[in-house]
């Protein structure tokens, strides 16, 4: 429906769907330009997606990378890695600082282009808007293999969004496909709790958890926010090779035990059963692909011909003082066994599903997604007038979904907003 004069609806300047890290950054912005503004969040409580994590979740960036507009991180550990609740208190107490305007519980439907602005339709009633900032985030619905139909019903099946403890599976060995962040800390978690694993490995960069002296998350924000006046613009969204690249895996790294690499052969070392590409399940069978040694090796390089040199130009050109890079570990270990696994004569009775997340942006009756469903913009400032997107992987920078780089993002949209301001 569109929204007509006497109808029931709220209005605001700008309506912001969703308050996770993007739509409360983005809200500090909006209130220091004096922008009106209100935030729709569809969870009952504060906390963004974090609330969604498993039991021991920890977070995989330092303390020191929360650094929302307005209240950096100033406690104690500084290099130290929050644990789940302690994330979702953080979010908690940044929304009550800042005075976010937040209505919880409100989950927006639809929004439609409406008398120059846009009218939103929510599950508590409807509001008129000059302008909608899209914050949902990157991590909006589980993303599933179609494979996953073929598997036998007796067979658990979670998704790392509904998995919470080793307790949540039954008795068996487990299969965990992917080795994102997300596998791989599962995988330790199950290791400690005595499963036997089998883990399908995806070609998710390994990397070291700190590099020259610093976590590579310093690096990482240093190269995004300093590293173009040296002319090193390598995470920047200009630089990556093709649109689809946005959607990449993050260094497979942990901060579960005061931070820590991952490193798969060692994994396979402690026990953990090591395949391939997960392509094909029949007959209570897993068929994986049969190029296991090829894809350690391109997880294993992938940081040193990308990475590395990015962070030691960065560090030459800005002149900073740092140890002598530590040479790539050389290993050339590799498991034995078939490409095919029989999942009864391997007793595997669960498998979690580490394969990240989709898109979703069917609230939209505007016609500006592109083919991976994600929106056409320029810096967040989408093609339609006045509907803007902050919070997503890539949106300008590598940065730009993570505590560490979303408040450059939201601060160029508040500005942009109170600019177009009548």
């Amino acid at each position: 429906m569109e929204f007509r004069p006497g109808d029931d609806a709220q209005e605001v300047d700008t309506l912001v769907v969703g308050a996770g890290q993007a739509g409360l950054a983005t809200s500090y912005w909006l209130s220091q330009a004096g922008v009106q503004h209100q935030l729709l969040e569809r969870r009952p409580a504060l906390g963004g997606a974090w609330q969604d994590r498993w039991d021991a979740f920890v977070l995989n960036t330092p303390n020191f990378s929360l650094a929302l507009p307005g209240m950096p991180y100033d406690g104690p550990e500084p290099e130290a890695f929050m644990p789940r609740a302690d994330v979702v208190d953080y979010m908690r107490k940044y929304a009550e600082t800042v005075g976010a305007p937040v209505r919880t519980d409100t989950d927006v439907t639809r929004i439609a282009p409406s008398g120059g602005g846009f009218s939103a339709e929510t599950n508590r009633g409807g509001w008129r808007a000059r302008n909608v900032v899209l914050a949902t985030g990157g991590y909006q619905k589980p993303k599933i293999p179609a494979v996953s139909a073929k598997l036998p019903g007796s067979i658990l099946q979670l998704h790392t969004d509904a998995y919470r403890n080793p307790e949540q599976l039954p008795a068996g060995a487990v299969l965990i496909v992917g080795t994102g962040q997300s596998g791989g800390q599962i995988a330790e978690e199950l290791l400690a709790a005595g499963r036997e694993i089998h883990l399908a490995v995806y070609t998710c960069p390994e990397a070291p958890r700190r590099y020259r002296g610093r976590d590579i998350l310093f690096w990482m924000m240093h190269l995004a926010e300093h590293g173009p006046k040296y002319g090193l613009n390598g995470l920047t969204t200009g630089q990556l090779p093709s649109p689809a690249a946005r959607f990449a895996c993050n260094p497979l790294v942990s901060g579960a035990d005061g931070g820590h690499d991952i490193r798969l052969r060692n994994l396979g070392r402690r026990g953990v059963r090591l395949h391939g590409h997960l392509e094909a399940a029949d007959d209570g069978g897993l068929v994986f692909s049969d190029d296991l040694a090829e894809r350690l090796a391109t997880v294993e390089t992938a940081f040193y011909q990308r990475m590395q040199p990015m962070f030691d130009a960065y560090i030459a050109a800005a002149g900073i003082s740092a140890p002598a890079a530590e040479a790539p570990r050389a290993d050339d270990w590799l498991p034995a066994g078939p490409a095919r696994v029989n999942l009864a004569a391997e007793n595997i009775t669960s498998v979690i599903w580490a394969t990240g997340y989709r898109l979703d942006f069917s609230i939209l009756d505007i016609p500006v997604l592109d083919e991976w469903n994600y929106p056409r913009h320029s810096r967040g400032v989408t093609e339609h007038p006045g509907l803007y997107a902050v919070g997503l992987p890539w949106l300008t920078s590598h940065g730009s979904s993570i505590f560490a780089g979303v408040g450059r993002d939201a601060k160029y949209i508040a500005e942009h907003i109170a600019g177009n301001a009548g």
